[in-house]
């Protein structure tokens, strides 16, 4: 009898000071788009990350994972990849394609104007991704999935 005590106190515990706490995650639309770009330009492996101690509102930042060092006690760290934070992101704009775009244009093709129409499509890019936010993820805990809620500061 004691062992399924002590396992629901574990359980108890856990919830108590685990990711199930979590209802609410407030990231910075910039750390967003900022890991989208860093994976898809140079696979990085960026996620946002919440740190515990974990409460009620917790704020996710800008992390590249397997960086961080050893963590103590046994709540972790979640990671959350980007990609999760958006519906239907469109793929990165590659220098090539907008090259092959200029040169199919009726501008002539220049350097400048290549890095010029880059430098465009990056943004536009930017700022599509910024449409597409969610506002709701599943973090994935030992307790299993928990949905909260995702505010977007900036």
């Amino acid at each position: 009898m004691g062992d399924d005590s002590d396992a629901e106190d574990n359980t108890d515990e856990r919830r108590e000071s685990g990711p199930q706490r979590i209802q609410a995650l407030a990231v910075t639309t910039d750390d967003v788009v900022t890991a989208l770009e860093a994976n898809q330009r140079r696979d990085r492996n960026a996620v946002l990350r919440v740190t515990p101690p974990f409460a009620g509102r917790m704020r996710a930042r800008l992390h590249l994972a397997g960086t961080e060092g050893e963590y103590e006690g046994g709540v972790q760290p979640i990671h959350i990849l980007p990609e999760r934070l958006v519906h239907d992101a469109p793929s990165f704009p590659t220098v090539d394609e907008t090259g092959d775009e200029l040169r199919t244009s009726d501008e002539p093709y220049t350097r400048d104007r290549h890095h010029k129409r880059h430098a465009e499509a990056v943004e536009a890019w930017r700022e599509s991704i910024r449409e597409t936010l969610a506002d709701q993820v599943t973090l994935e805990t030992p307790d299993g999935p928990h949905n909260v809620t995702v505010s977007y500061l900036g």
